[in-house]
């Protein structure tokens, strides 16, 4: 994939890094207004996917209040309220945390990690950022009798209607397949195809396509945390849908239509908010200075900034 510088790491007045990647903007037609490096490449959404697969559950019998729903379609800090609401999912369908199968890890939150290693607790399914997630999909499996010991298997029923979930809403075939950071099977389409589908959640009128963008832009500390990026972007953009995932790629859409995804080359998480609000800007859409740039910091403190690279910039 040939990306395209799209932002720089300044310290100070000299240029000490740059970030390459792709990145598209769609206005409220689906026209690309912005297409950097080959969105149109197929690439791993990572947890992006996240609300799609959140999507896919809904309408196969899933009924989660809000929080809940938002918590489904996470990669929480694990904050004690994350875990709370995975315990509520899994025990409101008979299950325990025994039965999930996401990889055992620490909390990702800077916070949470503290008070975990305080407390001299281990690695767990419970804490990995996709446990929510998870919960949702045992839980859709009870409602439908499906088995719950191979939820994971790419050719179970839920993970094929996921499959077909993402298919139609980013209106284009899966183009690679693999294994995520959680065990779940990874979909892998274009950056185009990812704003798409995030621009028909974010713009429903109705349905389970509009509790998921409700869920999730009235209950945004659910789907991050309590200091989480994508969760003050939600927070500042009234009606966004918007997800980071991992290695860099981020996806947001607006209930206008217009939507925007990037994928950071090097898979470095600093850039992802900066391309994606600048992305935003580049649309006319108003999005908080406080993530336009990211902080370089010198024995503590900012002594520079991560920038969109003039090509977004300008």
């Amino acid at each position: 994939m040939a990306h395209e510088l799209v932002a720089e790491v300044w310290r100070g007045e000299f240029l000490e890094s740059v970030h390459h990647g792709s990145v598209v903007a769609l206005d409220r037609t689906g026209r690309e207004v912005l297409a950097l490096g080959r969105p149109h490449d197929t690439t791993y959404p990572r947890s992006s996917n996240k609300p799609v697969q959140a999507l896919a559950m809904l309408r196969h019998g899933l009924d989660l209040q809000d929080e809940l729903l938002a918590l489904a379609c996470a990669s929480h800090s694990g904050e004690d309220f994350h875990l709370d609401g995975v315990h509520r999912i899994l025990h409101a369908h008979g299950l325990t945390e025994a039965a999930l199968q996401c990889t055992p890890d620490l909390p990702i939150g800077e916070d949470a990690l503290k008070a975990h290693l305080r407390a001299g607790r281990a690695k767990a399914p419970e804490y990995m950022n996709c446990s929510g997630k998870h919960a949702a999909m045992l839980a859709t499996c009870v409602i439908n009798g499906w088995s719950t010991h191979d939820y994971l298997d790419p050719a179970h029923p839920l993970q094929r209607a996921i499959r077909d979930t993402l298919e139609e809403l980013a209106g284009e075939r899966i183009g690679a397949e693999g294994v995520d950071g959680c065990g779940a099977p990874l979909l892998g389409i274009s950056l185009t195809g990812l704003a798409r589908a995030f621009s028909a959640l974010a713009r429903a009128e109705g349905g389970p396509e509009r509790r998921i963008a409700q869920a999730m832009n009235r209950h945004p500390e659910w789907v991050g945390g309590t200091n989480r990026d994508v969760t003050k972007l939600m927070r500042a953009i009234p009606g966004a849908v918007a997800k980071d995932g991992a290695e860099g790629v981020y996806a947001l859409g607006l209930p206008t239509g217009e939507a925007v995804a990037c994928k950071i080359a090097d898979g470095s998480s600093r850039a992802r908010a900066v391309v994606v609000v600048a992305a935003l800007r580049k649309l006319g859409v108003a999005a908080p200075d406080e993530l336009a740039t990211f902080p370089v910091l010198g024995h503590g403190r900012p002594v520079g900034a991560v920038r969109p690279a003039a090509s977004l910039a300008s």
